[in-house]
């Protein structure tokens, strides 16, 4: 049976395609750090993580998976919203990566929101060098993920086709509100 993934492994490949040894990404989300990790390991030792979440827990954890994996070096942890990233990544960058929703294994009560994400992701725009990458994996599962997707949905549609290429991938036909990735190109 054919296996058609989901949005982050669906963002992942992307990123496969974008970063390489030296490479500078972007983690807005960093949540429990997997995709941190992951983008560490892409951009290798002469690479830069800035990684970002508002929650000491989610530094935490993401601190002691890195360590693990002797990657920390790599990987600036910022506590702050992504909505400020302009103003801790000090250049342009080749990918910028969300996930959004709440930090897993924690309270559900704090998600991320419609307002800070759009604000977000037009900074990403603006950190992204030519031929950059964003992607964003969006829950439309519960009340919050429902709006930021309508709200990116749009904005996405919106955007300058002669500045950016915009995909949107999802399943159509399953009732549970599976993640949508929303992945954006700046071109050249």
């Amino acid at each position: 049976m054919v296996d058609f993934g989901n949005a982050l492994l669906w963002a992942k490949e992307l990123w496969k395609s974008c970063l390489k040894e030296g490479s500078f990404a972007v983690d807005a989300t960093m949540g429990n750090g997997y995709d941190t990790l992951t983008l560490a390991r892409m951009v290798g030792e002469s690479g830069r993580i800035w990684a970002f979440d508002v929650q000491d827990g989610a530094l935490e954890n993401t601190t002691k998976r890195l360590e693990k994996e002797n990657v920390l070096e790599r990987v600036r942890l910022i506590r702050a919203s992504h909505e400020f990233m302009d103003e801790y990544v000090p250049e342009k960058v080749d990918a910028v990566v969300f996930n959004l929703g709440w930090l897993p294994g924690q309270e559900h009560a704090v998600t991320t929101n419609t307002k800070s994400t759009l604000t977000a992701v037009n900074k990403a725009l603006e950190l992204l060098k030519p031929g950059g990458l964003l992607t964003v994996c969006v829950y439309p599962g519960h009340e919050e993920g429902r709006r930021e997707l309508a709200c990116l949905t749009e904005w996405g549609r919106a955007l300058d086709d002669r500045r950016y290429d915009v995909i949107s991938r999802g399943y159509e036909n399953i009732r549970l509100n599976p993640p949508r990735l929303i992945a954006i190109v700046k071109k050249q």
